[in-house]
């Protein structure tokens, strides 16, 4: 588990670290890749904006000052998603920014997520509306769960590292990362994931499998790297299936 450390350390402060540009998926979501300390591996922030407004953050990532008022210009940041227990690297940075934020994790990773930031609510208590609604997934304990946002191209479907979509890596962390651990090449469920975050293959099977037939699937986002858009959004689902 020591390779998870450089995520599951928080951030008090805002430190801004390499970040590619904000990518303007559709009319109410936003993307952006950003790095780890010391890791190749890379990770993803996800924004939806509700239609009053508010922002839904997802895997909150510290930008620079440009790309932040982009984000403020677009709408206000109300709620912060920390998807899992060790998806909390900038969140209290976050907080501090923007203290009104409400934070939300999943049911099963709250108290780890407490430990460096105070919880509203878990996803069950969501505020889930036309635009932005949460569901928990089977067979991991309730540690992770899926965000699903409307749009007018269709649904996008927010995963964390439930599953992994990326290339392997040539440095020493990010190979035994992605090649020891079994997290690359993806889409697929890791080695390590399996090992330390499914509890019930086959019950999580189920949701991805339900999951590639949802109708109106434009788009699938996880944490770590690639987007699938179109069919490859439902053929990654069913290939992640078939890790389980």
């Amino acid at each position: 588990m020591r390779i998870l450390t450089p995520m599951a350390k928080a951030f008090n402060e805002w430190k801004v670290l390499r970040h590619g540009p904000l990518r303007k998926l559709t009319e109410n979501l936003w993307w952006v890749e950003g790095s780890l300390p010391g890791m190749s591996l890379k990770r993803v922030m996800t924004i939806a904006r509700m239609k009053d407004g508010r922002l839904v953050i997802h895997n909150a990532i510290a930008l620079e000052d440009g790309a932040m008022q982009e984000i403020e210009d677009w709408g206000q940041p109300v709620f912060l998603i920390v998807p899992s227990g060790i998806h909390r690297l900038d969140a209290p940075a976050y907080k501090q920014r923007y203290p009104a934020l409400r934070v939300y994790a999943p049911r099963g990773a709250r108290s780890k997520v407490e430990q460096v930031i105070t919880v509203d609510g878990t996803y069950e208590d969501f505020p889930s509306n036309g635009t932005v609604r949460f569901e928990m997934l089977q067979g991991i304990a309730e540690s992770e769960g899926a965000l699903f946002v409307e749009s007018a191209d269709g649904v996008t479907l927010v995963l964390n590292d439930v599953m992994f979509n990326m290339d392997k890596k040539r440095d020493l962390l990010g190979w035994l990362f992605t090649t020891v651990m079994g997290s690359a090449p993806g889409p697929r469920v890791s080695r390590l994931a399996k090992l330390a975050l499914v509890k019930d293959k086959a019950g999580l099977r189920a949701d991805f499998e339900r999951l590639a037939d949802l109708p109106r699937l434009k788009r699938l986002i996880v944490s770590h790297e690639k987007i699938a858009e179109g069919e490859d959004a439902a053929a990654a689902l069913k290939q992640a299936a078939a890790y389980l």
